[in-house]
């Protein structure tokens, strides 16, 4: 049976894609299955490098597969010590670190549920998270113990007492986990008041996930990988983590406050051949200047979490000089629709987020539930077990079957009857060439019921002659009707803590002014 990594191109993934053959990437089965296992002690032979990460200060790290073996066995051991057992939740507040990995690992051998969260959040966001998932156990850096330590009942570990803590235990450990039993709890990036339900991942997860590994990122053997993406979320955690990890690949991580200069850098020093981010990593790094001041042996790219627009794309695609891919799905629902990095012969289309992975039921349909034509707006589902599952996202498809977005459900703006994206408004906002960020919604009007208002983040002064250009250009590359009646020029926009645009923050902050 050919394996699935041995095949890179389109039609290769239609034609030889079949679930029992991920599950041939795997030691474990449907029975026994462990993801640290999986993702770590198989690959420990000496010499291998697991993960190369890229601090914010300038500082390198490289750690071995072996080192983060033997080290999440002793934490294993550690955990067993306390009476932390099977399905107790054990969470890390921590950035990509040694402390980090050896944490999470080690939980998932042990049988316990790991439970990332990210570094940055304050006092209210940990809170609602631990009262949620009621960890027995909590990891994190001595300068956020304190925050952590006034919420009852939590114990508390800072990173480094936990490495001298389990410096005695024995550095291997027998897991006994099955594919059913739960691995994970991720939480999705809304804001810290309203708090997203956890996604509880099984270790199965890591079997499904090769079909986002494969199609979505191109991830193979031999690659040199890197995501700057925080592993408190999803994309930073199973695409930049645990995916290349499952099929022995390095992958690299970012720590620490981001600087588009020193990931440039470390693409270059690392030698990395297939790298995966959000849209703003690539805006950021383009917006430097600095680009050309470094080399790169990219060969693969792609992008997820948010649109990109097509002027950040167009300097990506000029710079690297390969196509920049979207992979595009949920927490919820994995990865849906992919360009497939890497195969040479599937055709990319500029905006797109691609065609459906192998095996994925994927539709635009109307509200009635009929399927939409091409060039039709509707929201964007999948189909699982049996039923269509909404994305809340809407798209349209082209005449060759290639899907786009038009905005999350939520964002449309209605006004006199006109429907409006707000994404295809901050694309062409974006192509003035003074225009940093920007960010659309619709806002109360007595006339059109909605207009569109544009928030706009440039480094040149806002007055009524730049909003008239700013209104002219979205005219010109829209329609007439098809521009923003309202423009107001702000220092920053609001952002989740996964630095998605935050348009529901804008919409509450207008709808209590008003």
């Amino acid at each position: 049976m050919v394996r699935l990594t041995e095949l890179t191109r389109y039609d290769d993934a239609q034609r030889h894609f079949a679930p029992e053959k991920l599950w041939a990437l795997f030691d474990g089965d449907r029975a026994a299955l462990n993801i640290a296992h999986e993702c770590i002690d198989r690959h420990a032979a000496p010499g291998r490098m697991a993960v190369r990460i890229a601090h914010a200060k300038g500082r390198d790290e490289a750690l071995s597969f072996a080192e983060i073996a033997a080290l999440s066995s002793r934490f294993a051991h550690f955990l067993e010590a306390r009476g932390i057992a099977k399905g107790d939740r054990v969470a890390f507040m921590l950035e990509p670190s040694l402390p980090f990995y050896v944490g999470l690992f080690g939980a998932m051998k042990r049988g316990a549920v790991a439970v990332p969260l990210f570094t940055l959040f304050g006092p209210d966001g940990l809170r609602l998270r631990v009262l949620d998932c009621t960890p027995r156990l909590l990891i994190t850096t001595r300068d956020k113990a304190a925050i952590a330590r006034d919420i009852p009942g939590l114990d508390v570990i800072v990173e480094d007492d936990l490495m001298a803590a389990i410096a005695a235990m024995p550095d291997r450990y027998e897991v006994a986990t099955g594919a059913d039993d739960l691995a994970c709890f991720q939480y999705t990036s809304g804001t810290t008041r309203e708090l997203p339900a956890a996604v509880k991942h099984t270790h199965r997860a890591i079997v499904v996930l090769m079909v986002a590994a494969l199609y979505g990122s191109g991830i193979r053997p031999g690659d040199a990988f890197f995501c700057p993406s925080s592993p408190a979320w999803g994309h930073g955690l199973w695409h930049g983590t645990l995916a290349p990890l499952a099929l022995g690949v390095t992958t690299g991580a970012y720590a620490g406050k981001f600087d588009p200069v020193r990931l440039l850098r470390a693409l270059d020093e690392y030698g990395i051949s297939n790298f995966a981010a959000a849209a703003t990593h690539y805006r950021m790094m383009m917006n430097s200047g600095r680009a050309g001041d470094f080399g790169h042996c990219i060969e693969k790219l792609s992008f997820t979490g948010e649109p990109m627009d097509s002027a950040t794309q167009e300097a990506v695609e000029a710079h690297f000089g390969v196509p920049v891919c979207s992979m595009y799905g949920t927490t919820e629902v994995g990865v849906i629709l992919a360009s497939y990095p890497g195969a040479p012969d599937f055709a990319h289309k500029p905006g797109s987020l691609g065609k459906p992975v192998p095996g994925a039921e994927v539709e635009v349909q109307r509200a009635d539930g009929s399927r939409c034509e091409p060039g039709e707006v509707g929201e964007i589902k999948v189909r699982r077990r049996g039923a269509w599952f909404p994305t809340k996202d809407l798209g349209r498809i082209d005449m060759d079957g290639y899907f786009f977005h038009a905005g999350r459900a939520d964002d449309v703006i209605i006004s006199a009857g006109w429907t409006m994206s707000a994404v295809e408004i901050e694309d062409a906002l974006l192509k003035h060439t003074d225009v940093r960020e920007a960010a659309a919604i619709g806002v109360a009007d007595e006339v059109r019921g909605q207009v569109v208002k544009a928030f706009v983040v440039s480094d040149r002064a806002g007055d009524e002659a730049f909003a008239r250009e700013l209104q002219d250009l979205v005219r010109a590359r829209l329609s007439q009707h098809e521009y923003p009646r309202q423009v107001a020029f702000v220092a920053e926009l609001p952002k989740t803590p996964a630095g998605k645009v935050n348009r529901k923050a804008l919409r509450d902050r207008e709808a209590k002014e008003a």
